[in-house]
């Protein structure tokens, strides 16, 4: 069996991704007796024949004050939105004839190919995308509480699962 890429979870469950199928994730089911959810994916050599490692948050243990880490996550969700909230884009002018122009992107390509050029910043859906965050400095720690204190941005919405690495 080829080499997959299989979620390792801290209740010990393995979940599918796009890349493992169901039949696959429905043996490991029913021979371990445990649900699918979804969390980190992590790359296995051995396919199925892994040994589930168990996780604990809030285990603090391998980080320092002082030290820097790296910080993923899923940002926040805007659904659709606009050139000028996505991309930044100064919309028309509000006189000069101007009604209803004020936040439309303006031109979108020339006459001579006559088509949209691939890359053009366009209106759509913004967010919910994996971001990395580097260098992100750790003021502080509190195990009893299971607090760890960062100077910067994280990424994502209140009690979202963000992943920490050095």
């Amino acid at each position: 069996m080829k080499s997959k890429w299989y979620r390792i979870l801290p209740n010990e469950a393995l979940a599918k991704t796009t890349e493992a199928n169901l039949s696959v994730v429905l043996i490991f089911m029913k021979a371990t007796g445990k649900k699918l959810k979804m969390t980190q994916i992590f790359k296995n050599n051995e396919a199925l024949a892994i040994t589930p490692i168990k996780l604990e948050t809030g285990d603090f243990s391998t980080f320092k004050e002082g030290e820097k880490v790296k910080i993923s996550g899923k940002t926040k969700g805007h659904g659709f939105e606009g050139v000028v909230k996505r991309h930044g884009f100064h919309g028309g002018p509000k006189s000069h004839g101007q009604k209803n122009r004020l936040r439309a992107p303006g031109s979108i390509g020339n006459t001579s190919p006559q088509r949209v050029l691939p890359g053009r910043k366009m209106a759509g859906h913004m967010g919910t995308v994996r971001v990395t965050i580097k260098n992100i400095k750790i003021v502080g720690l509190d195990a009893e509480k299971n607090i760890l204190m960062l100077n910067g941005a994280v990424p994502g919405t209140i009690n979202s699962k963000v992943e920490i690495r050095k």
